[in-house]
């Protein structure tokens, strides 16, 4: 696992210049746009929401003494509450309306790769892909709350709790890599097909997320660069690993 997870971070090596010697900037100006107005849209709600669920917890404390330090903690818990959900929610919005223009970014790194397009692709429409982004988006969503909401509460304990931190930011990272491969997975797979591949190569998923989540960090710059670095690592991961699994 330890190993996959060092390939897929290692994949974003030179993905500056590919995307540079194939003229693909072009394609990623739409999901820069969205990836921008989302986040955008995202930190405000959550810095407005932050004080409102801290007031909102802190009402289970009855008593006067420590009230005002106990509503300091609990608006520090509702701010990253809510950061962590505005991440989950960022990546998923993102890559379902970016699916379209992504699509055609995989398919010309498949090709530098390859030469061609050599296996029997799935012919899709500009709505298919749309409609299937989302269905993944949905459907990624909806596991990755059952996991995030628990660990994120785990994450509070003292001391064990960076365990559970640990393991949460894993989980975002390996849906945030879910998605990005299956940009290139689209085309050679149907949805139920896909979910099994990405999940038996999760290692790939997880390494490719990393970054992902890591540029997330760097403000203003990281929302720009993380898509365009992100997809190229992944499809050209990707395709190296749908090229190993049809030469056995």
């Amino acid at each position: 696992m330890i190993k996959n997870i060092l390939s897929g971070i290692k994949a974003y090596v030179g993905a500056f210049g590919l995307i540079s010697k194939l003229k693909l900037w072009k394609y990623f100006s739409i999901p820069i746009i969205i990836s921008l107005v989302t986040a955008t849209i995202i930190g405000f709600t959550s810095y407005g929401l932050s004080d409102n669920i801290g007031h909102f917890i802190s009402k289970i404390w009855i008593w006067d003494w420590g009230k005002e330090t106990f509503t300091t903690i609990t608006s520090v818990i509702g701010g990253l509450f809510v950061l962590v959900i505005g991440f989950l929610l960022y990546k998923h919005i993102v890559m379902a309306l970016s699916a379209p223009f992504m699509s055609p970014v995989s398919e010309k790194i498949e090709i530098h790769i390859n030469g061609d397009l050599k296996h029997n692709h799935r012919e899709t429409t500009f709505q298919e892909q749309l409609v299937r982004g989302i269905r993944i988006s949905f459907r990624n969503i909806g596991k990755e709350l059952l996991l995030t909401i628990p660990l994120l509460l785990l994450s509070f304990i003292p001391i064990i709790g960076f365990g559970f931190t640990a393991l949460l930011f894993l989980v975002q990272a390996y849906y945030a890599g879910f998605g990005n491969m299956d940009y290139t997975l689209e085309r050679h797979f149907n949805y139920k097909d896909s979910v099994n591949f990405v999940g038996k190569k999760k290692g790939f998923a997880i390494g490719n997320g990393i970054v992902f989540m890591l540029c997330l960090l760097i403000p203003v710059l990281g929302i720009i660069l993380v898509f365009p670095l992100s997809v190229t690592a992944a499809s050209v991961k990707t395709v190296a690993l749908l090229n190993s699994e049809n030469s056995k």
